[in-house]
């Protein structure tokens, strides 16, 4: 039988799915309330002891190169205090409860014991031995951290290695098209699939007036037109930025092969719209408003 040939953007659609799954803690209570308990209480603050705990108990700087759309002033604020108040290991293992507690709640007890999340848990363990290191500092960070034991866990901890292994690919692509932290979010805002200003100028650090200029340098290199929609040149940068970021992640999907590619987006597909329908997400989240 003759394998098949795995589609250029099969890894993208994978990867879709399994970060709408990966991304629902972010916006859960449990992760709030978890942290919480152990002091970090501004929500600002919990979303840096979680994401950056796999880096260690680093600074300003290393945080905001490696999310890199963060206003570094914002970063500057919490971090590296974060640290005097938990340790990444215990921002870790609060993360993990948190994890266990949302996917417990959105998906349900039948839908983590499945035999069907035992699969996907495989299918996405088998991508990630296809990531790479190089170049990838929350990629390779989370790549130390061990499997958890459980399927469903096992299964998230696989969807964060790819999803951070995607977004560093991602980072250097912006870089090479010369879109900064704050012109990224501006343009990808533009293209209706991104987060809405207000959820930028409160998450990213960012003020309106930064978001304004960002935009009139977007306008001034012809990527951005006066009613603050992509132009034809701007449609063409973002989707040369993710063809880029499609060819700097395609080694975890051809390392799975297109069947398994095929099966995992199927079964992510599935756990993601169980999430999104049990009201994982803020319904204002995404637009260009």
């Amino acid at each position: 039988m003759t394998p098949a040939v795995l589609d250029a953007r099969a890894g993208r659609r994978c990867h879709n799915a399994l970060n709408t799954l990966h991304s629902t803690h972010y916006f859960s209570p449990d992760l709030g309330r978890e942290l919480g308990a152990l002091g970090v209480t501004d929500p600002r603050a919990v979303n840096f002891a979680a994401r950056a705990a796999a880096l260690g108990p680093v600074g300003a700087g290393a945080v905001t190169a490696a999310f890199y759309n963060y206003r570094h002033d914002l970063v500057a604020r919490y971090v590296p205090a974060v640290w005097e108040t938990v340790t990444p290991e215990q921002a870790l293992a609060a993360r993990g409860r948190a994890v266990d507690a949302t996917m417990r709640r959105l998906l349900g007890e039948e839908i983590l014991t499945s035999p069907e999340m035992s699969e996907a848990a495989g299918l996405a363990l088998r991508a990630a031995e296809g990531c790479t290191r190089g170049a990838r500092p929350l990629y390779s960070a989370h790549a130390d951290l061990p499997v958890p034991d459980a399927p469903h866990l096992a299964y998230w901890h696989a969807a964060t290695l790819l999803r951070e292994h995607r977004g560093d690919g991602h980072v250097a692509a912006l870089a090479a098209a010369g879109l900064g932290g704050l012109e990224a979010l501006v343009t990808h805002t533009a293209t209706g699939k991104g987060m809405a200003p207000k959820w930028i100028f409160n998450t990213r650090g960012w003020s309106r007036q930064e978001w304004d200029a960002a935009t009139d340098r977007l306008r001034g290199r012809g990527l951005i037109d006066g009613a603050g929609e992509l132009t034809g040149a701007g449609v063409a940068l973002r989707d040369d930025v993710e063809r880029e970021t499609d060819r700097l992640d395609a080694a975890p999907y051809a390392h799975l092969g297109a069947d398994g590619v095929a099966r995992l987006t199927e079964l992510a597909t599935a756990f993601a719209r169980t999430a999104v329908g049990a009201g994982a997400f803020p319904g204002d989240l995404l637009g260009k408003a």
